[in-house]
């Protein structure tokens, strides 16, 4: 028809289309145009479907020339953040609309509500901008499929979408309904076949009137804050049932019953609070492919009929508290598996060196188990191996040669917290994308790496020698590499500008010589740079003034001179700093409190002077007593469906003891100046830090008052002012620090009385000893001081007081007399009477 071909022509006129897409839109035959399809029997066009094209523009209402078209499909385009076209809502035949993934934004139009005769509905992957879903897509009674996923809709969803007793499909997740509880009335779509309400936060318990869905193929619940199953509620789902996923949620209770699903391929309760044992019948479930009950409370026993599930292609029990032996017989029938994941359980494999097992697996975790002393000769027989994760094995002998040769395709290779020995060969020919290979035992040089390696854990071993390898081989995809505590000596090569998208870089701990390599500054995405415990010299270079992107720099235990350069403050993303321990002079630059989102200062041990800048009060991430989520140090990474590799740790000076810090890294706030020569007064601005855990001042030449206001620091748990030469009184709002668990004050010229507090009065004299004019518990007391009397004052006592005061001490006075000669008259008796005395005796004799 001409006019429908002239309406399409008008439409692409509206398109931009870069990848020439619609180019076929050019000959007299519309219906043989690229997605346009057309009546048999009338020649109207019915169909114009141009999804996945690549296509930009406007949405031109040209389309309602197209009278007998019934579906439109425009998904998976680029609309630029246009609301939905409302024309579209008096295109009152179609049957099939798709505008999912278009990039579009508003709310929806209520003239889409026109639409009743649609059976598919999909608005899926868009903004909505945390609007409701609209009450009209209720009255779309003859719907069958309606898909409003990742659409930021938002609020109660409202009960008129119970009148949708046609539909088949629902999927509403990845939206955010506030909490509320699953509907009551998705027990009234009794066809549906497909649920899907996943991370859209709906909470309380699992509800009855799902029960009600007997035709449901596929129930997703996962990734909210469900936290129970009502009674009955799966009981009516057992026959049609192929796929349940409640994963991520907080359901408690025991495992459901599984032995009535006999179509089930599909089950995923990991995440959750299930506890007890996995139900020995689960070898029932003949049709599994999918198992993955990790990350809950179950105990036990894995138990044999595992064994049996000859469809299970994926299994995951990591992270229980699974115990005893797992054997061949878990396994004898499980020739499809591909998946094996059994990690940090208490489980101990004994199987024969010789087992030949019946699958072939891409995937296998053990992490955490027992495998025995020496590394499973049955692994060589996988030849599909992708990832393989023998962490904290209990592995004690020499790696074998063919651990590095017999995986062609392996790509992840976790091996850390053995007793692994031997050396590492060369790994340039390997398929190797990331591997950790740290705190194992493993020595020489560092091994050739694959060029497109990515990540790389060496730390914890005893390689030696230097690292000029590195410059023979451009890395251009390592992203993550530690070698931190080995014993790697020469100077640090200066060739890092071959790998560009480096981020987190660990050489601390080794025995590196020689200055910082400019060509650390070639490395603009990098976050974490960890140098200490070497023995570097020089000046930091002013290549290092690049790091926009650090969050981390440690450079402490070095032999480092020169002065804090003021650039430091330019590296407003920092959040860790350590220069501890070198041979650092002149002052403080006032440009370090331009760092807002500090946590970690440490200057101590160094040979600064002046006096401390009184600009704290910027920082902004130490005043505050939350834990933010703030927090740029790219620490985690993930690889597809393997577990995420963690890289955020450091290790800092607290309460004395220099510890590692992990996953608590984030909680920790201190600040240390300590052992340096530091003048002048101690700044008022350090009592906006209210969120400061440790303040360490010690062993300077400062002087002036302890600051009257530092009980606003309420986070405070170590506080060392020792060794300076401060004067005055210790301020009474220090007592009200309660969270205060070290504190040293010893070593000035304090003077006066202790305030009084628990907490104060708590500490060892030690805490203020050397200085000469403080008193006060726990000291001796001050001169004046007396002995409080518990005593009322006659003169403070009414009538009645007065009366039972002189009735007391009469009763007082008379007491000890009365008792005096109550015990005279029974040691009398004694004396006097012989055959009393014998008979106690025998008494005291048989007792």
């Amino acid at each position: 028809m001409e006019r429908e071909r002239e309406a399409l022509l008008s439409f692409k006129n509206g398109l931009i289309d870069e990848d020439g897409i619609l180019s076929s839109w050019q000959s007299d035959e519309c219906c043989e145009w690229h997605g346009v399809e057309c009546s048999n029997t009338t020649g109207h066009v019915i169909t114009l479907k141009c999804d996945h094209c690549g296509l930009q523009g406007e949405v031109r209402s040209s389309l309602l020339e197209l009278h007998h078209l019934t579906r439109l499909d425009l998904s998976s385009n680029n609309f630029g953040g246009i609301p939905i076209p409302k024309f579209i809502g008096s295109m009152k035949q179609l049957e099939y609309l798709s505008l999912g993934s278009c990039n579009l934004h508003g709310s929806i139009p209520p003239q889409l509500g026109n639409l009743t005769n649609l059976r598919s509905l999909d608005l899926q992957e868009n903004d909505f901008g945390g609007t409701p879903i609209p009450e009209f897509i209720g009255f779309m009674n003859q719907l069958q499929n309606l898909s409003l996923c990742f659409s930021n809709f938002s609020g109660t969803i409202p009960p008129q979408l119970g009148n949708l007793t046609n539909l088949l499909s629902l999927d509403l997740r990845e939206n955010d309904f506030g909490g509320i509880p699953i509907p009551e009335f998705i027990g009234s779509m009794k066809q549906l076949q497909t649920l899907c309400l996943s991370n859209s936060n709906f909470s309380g318990i699992i509800p009855t009137c799902l029960g009600n869905l007997t035709n449901l193929r596929s129930l997703d619940l996962s990734q909210n804050t469900l936290s129970s199953i009502a009674p009955f509620t799966l009981g009516s789902l057992f026959e049609s049932l192929e796929l349940l996923d409640l994963s991520n949620n907080q359901v408690s209770g025991l495992v459901p019953r599984v032995r009535g699903f006999p179509s089930l391929t599909y089950l995923n309760l990991g995440g959750n609070n299930f506890t007890g044992s996995i139900p020995l019948n689960i070898g029932q479930l003949s049709m599994l492919q999918y198992l993955d009950l990790s990350n809950n409370d179950l105990d036990g026993l894995v138990p044999l009929s595992i064994g049996q599930l000859s469809n299970l292609q994926r299994l995951y029990l990591s992270h229980n508290s699974l115990e005893g032996i797992v054997s061949k017989f878990h396994f004898s029938k499980l020739h499809k598996l591909e998946v094996l994941d059994i990690s940090f359980n208490s489980l101990i494999l004994d199987i024969a060196p010789n087992w030949r097992p019946p699958f072939q697996l891409s995937y296998i975790s053990l992490g955490g188990c027992n495998v025995g002393s020496y590394f499973p000769k049955w692994l060589q027989t996988q030849r599909n191996l992708t990832y393989l994760n023998l962490n904290d094995a209990n592995i004690t002998y020499e790696a074998p040669r063919w651990l590095w040769s017999t995986f062609p395709l392996l790509k992840g290779l976790f091996l850390s917290r053995n007793h692994l020995s031997g050396t590492i060969p060369n790994l340039s020919n390997t398929s190797i994308w990331y591997t950790d290979l740290s705190y194992n035992q493993f020595s020489g040089p560092i091994p050739l790496f694959p060029h497109d390696l990515f990540a790389i854990n060496l730390s914890g071993n005893k390689l030696s020698a230097s690292i000029s390898s590195l410059c023979n081989t451009p890395h251009s995809d390592l992203e993550f590499f530690d070698l931190s505590n080995n014993q790697l000596a020469g100077e640090v090569p200066n060739c890092w500008e071959k790998m560009p998208t480096m981020m987190y870089l660990n050489l601390a701990n080794n025995s590196f010589s020689g200055e910082i390599p400019d060509s650390f500054g070639s490395l603009p995405n990098l976050r974490a740079l960890q140098m200490h415990g070497n023995n570097l010299s020089g000046e930091l270079p002013d290549s290092l003034r690049l790091f926009q992107e650090m969050s981390l720099l440690d450079f402490g235990g070095n032999k480092l001179t020169g002065e804090i350069p003021t650039w430091i403050g330019q590296m407003y993303r920092m959040e860790f700093l350590n220069l501890r321990g070198n041979k650092l002079h002149g002052s403080i630059p006032p440009q370090i409190c331009n760092l807002t989102y500090i946590q970690v200062i440490d200057l101590s041990i160094n040979n600064l002077s002046s006096i401390i800048p009184d600009c704290f009060n910027n920082l902004t991430f130490l005043a505050s007593t939350k834990v933010t989520n703030v927090h740029f140090l790219m620490a985690r990474t993930g690889f597809g469906e393997y577990p995420q590799w963690e890289f955020e740790y450091a290790s800092f000076q607290w309460k004395g003891t220099e510890s590692e810090y992990r996953k608590n890294l984030r909680l920790l706030k201190l600040i240390d100046f300590s052992r340096n020569r530091l003048t002048g007064n101690i700044p008022r601005s350090f009592s906006n830090m209210s969120g400061l855990n440790s303040l360490n001042l010690s062993r300077n030449s400062l002087t002036g008052d302890i600051i009257s206001d530092i009980g606003k620091m309420e986070m405070l748990d170590s506080l060392d002012l020792s060794h300076n030469q401060l004067s005055g009184e210790i301020p009474t709002s220090l007592a009200q620090i309660h969270t205060l668990g070290v504190l040293d004050l010893s070593n000035n010229n304090l003077s006066g009385k202790i305030p009084t507090g628990t907490q104060l009065q708590s500490f060892n004299p030690s805490a203020y000893a050397e200085n000469d004019g403080l008193c006060g518990d726990p000291l001796p007391k001050c001169s004046g001081d007396s002995k409080p009397s518990t005593t009322i004052p006659v003169e403070y006592m009414n009538e009645n007081d007065v009366s039972m005061f002189s009735f007391m001490e009469e009763v007082g006075i008379s007491m000890p007399f009365g008792f005096i000669f109550g015990f005279s008259g029974v040691i009398g008796s004694f004396i006097l009477k012989k055959s009393w005395r014998i008979a106690f005796f025998k008494l005291y004799d048989v007792a």
